[in-house]
């Protein structure tokens, strides 16, 4: 009973030694210690689990088996329990609230998650550097970058990520698929981030970047930071066959082409 309390008070008693993540219940903590070693580890992926249910349940999602199908749009899921979350996006349903500020989620995680934004809490540790994250998938991403790990491989080509947002990005450069449509024109664009550089171009007179050195401003980083080099000199364009330095890429481009007959 008083385990079971705690899952209403959220008070986490137990701690992991290794990450300091903490729980509410000792078989918590230590089914949560597995995911520190190799006991219930993806032979497909590498990742851990905390348990041989929780392994098993993960395997489904390299053999592709989704018996459980929405009744609403047809889509079709590996486990119940991820078909009666999607069933929350046809009916509205957001049964957990902030107790802090009342706003409502579909998913218990997305609350917990929410939580830190109030306590600034941060439990998940990398034990190589001094990084801290407030949830957990956001630190085993931060891992390969120790590790190196790149799990998500283009299946048209080589090219293999870190991270599946990447990969998805990088898809598109096989299929053409622009699906960041501009609001205020025609155009479409394959990432996000381009979206938002033409809006700042093209539809907006706003210039947030400002010169250190002069008065000058600029819409967008990456032009104020071409715009530095004309006070510092930073010459960060090299080229691989001399010692000579540039501060513009095409710059460069014109050296390879006349010195070493490269780019025709």
């Amino acid at each position: 009973m008083n385990a079971h309390r705690r899952i209403h008070t959220e008070e986490d008693v137990y701690t992991c030694g290794i990450c300091e993540e903490s729980f509410s219940s000792e078989c918590g903590r230590t089914r949560h210690k597995n995911i520190h070693t190799d006991t219930y580890k993806c032979t497909e992926c590498g990742k851990c689990f905390g348990s041989s249910y929780h392994l098993a349940r993960h395997r489904q999602s390299h053999s592709g088996e989704k018996p459980f199908e929405c009744s609403v749009c047809s889509k079709r899921f590996a486990r119940a329990e991820h078909l009666d979350r999607h069933s929350r996006i046809h009916s509205g349903e957001k049964p957990y609230t902030c107790h802090m500020c009342n706003k409502a989620f579909s998913k218990s995680g997305h609350l917990k998650a929410h939580m830190r934004v109030h306590t600034g809490e941060k439990p998940h540790k990398c034990h190589m550097c001094s990084k801290a994250f407030s949830e957990s998938g956001n630190l085993n991403v931060h891992m390969r970058v120790h590790t190196g790990d790149k799990p998500h491989k283009c299946h048209m080509c080589d090219k293999t990520f870190s991270q599946s947002g990447h990969l998805s990005a990088h898809i598109r450069v096989h299929t053409g698929k622009k699906p960041y449509k501009c609001s205020l024109c025609d155009k479409s664009f394959s990432h996000s981030s381009s979206l938002q550089s033409h809006k700042r171009q093209v539809h907006s007179n706003r210039r947030p970047y400002h010169c250190p050195y002069c008065r000058t401003t600029f819409q967008t980083d990456s032009h104020l930071k071409r715009h530095v080099r004309i006070h510092t000199g930073a010459k960060l364009c090299s080229c691989r066959h001399c010692s000579e330095c540039f501060t513009r890429l095409y710059l460069l481009k014109t050296h390879l082409l006349k010195s070493h007959n490269e780019g025709t």
